[in-house]
């Protein structure tokens, strides 16, 4: 599910649209147009076939974060998707105090963004139809109220 082209469409409350400039493997590239206006490029470094891929995601030409997308094989015989993003939102703060902002700030609302995209892939993968709009609530960063 996680390496089909423009799956973000389907799966993702926030994406908008979700063009695949080329696909699949290392090298492969998409572009996210979120509902709060904000397009951002994705370009994966790892591809690692029926396990998941590593990404980096970021404007155009602009800084960009670290993201791993993992699906993992539970006891039970089903499936769990792990998304681990390393935000370059504050590099350009010292080391030495740049924990608070993310604690503070970062880490709530990127929590709160990964818990929807999660629960985007299980409603999919359970119902077959895709989200809608903010369907398990809005986000400050990626999406609006309407």
């Amino acid at each position: 599910m996680i390496t089909k082209p423009g799956n973000l469409e389907d799966c993702h409350p926030f994406c908008e649209k979700n063009p695949v400039i080329e696909w699949p493997g290392v090298g492969a590239k998409d572009i996210i147009h979120y509902y709060s206006g904000w397009v951002l490029q994705r370009e994966f470094v790892n591809w690692i076939e029926g396990v998941g891929y590593d990404l980096l995601i970021g404007r155009e030409g602009g800084r960009q974060s670290y993201v791993f997308w993992r699906i993992t094989e539970n006891d039970n015989g089903t499936g769990s998707l792990r998304i681990t993003i390393y935000p370059h939102a504050l590099q350009n703060i010292p080391a030495a105090i740049r924990w608070i902002p993310h604690l503070t700030m970062i880490q709530p609302a990127m929590h709160s963004y990964l818990e929807s995209v999660l629960k985007g892939f299980a409603w999919f993968i359970r119902t077959g139809e895709p989200i809608r709009k903010n369907q398990f609530g809005s986000h400050k960063w990626f999406s609006t109220n309407d």
